[in-house]
């Protein structure tokens, strides 16, 4: 056997419909498209998604998913035992020593400590918000909280 004896095997490959090829072939004339009208043309049709005049589903649903609150105020969270590693006993913590510290990124972002874990240190806390939890665990560890908290 050569590759010039290689073909498909049989009833696997169906020739195309050679349409407008005379009235004997059955498809002649107007190629199977009936008389005159909009589906009789080249280019003729509706489009997809074409809802017979009604606003189309596209255009009825938003654009974007969801919605997007333009007043939202998005605080990074920082808590207690992320301070309980990073600082030490009288440090003072604001967005700067936060930034030297590596523990975010801009000195300027809003932060806002959370009370998940334990605080031994006794630390001055000057960040935008602390919760309830954090700051009885600070408090209680000797430490304060100051505004504009």
């Amino acid at each position: 056997m050569e590759i010039k004896d290689l073909k498909p095997a049989e009833g696997s490959r169906k020739a195309r419909k050679r349409l407008g090829r005379g009235p004997a072939s059955g498809t002649g004339k107007t190629a199977g498209r009936g008389m005159n009208g909009q589906k009789s043309r080249a280019g003729g049709g509706k489009g997809a998604g074409f809802e017979g005049g009604q606003t189309p589903l596209a255009r009825r649903l938003p654009k974007l998913p969801g919605f997007t609150n333009l007043n939202r105020v998005e605080y990074i969270p920082v808590n207690v035992k992320r301070l309980e590693e990073v600082f030490s006993a009288g440090d003072v913590v604001d967005g700067a020593s936060l930034k030297a510290k590596g523990v975010i990124k801009h000195e300027d972002a809003l932060v806002k400590v959370l009370g998940d874990g334990e605080l031994t240190k006794a630390l001055t806390v000057k960040v935008d918000k602390v919760s309830a939890s954090a700051k009885s665990k600070i408090e209680a560890a000797g430490g304060k909280v100051e505004e504009p908290c």
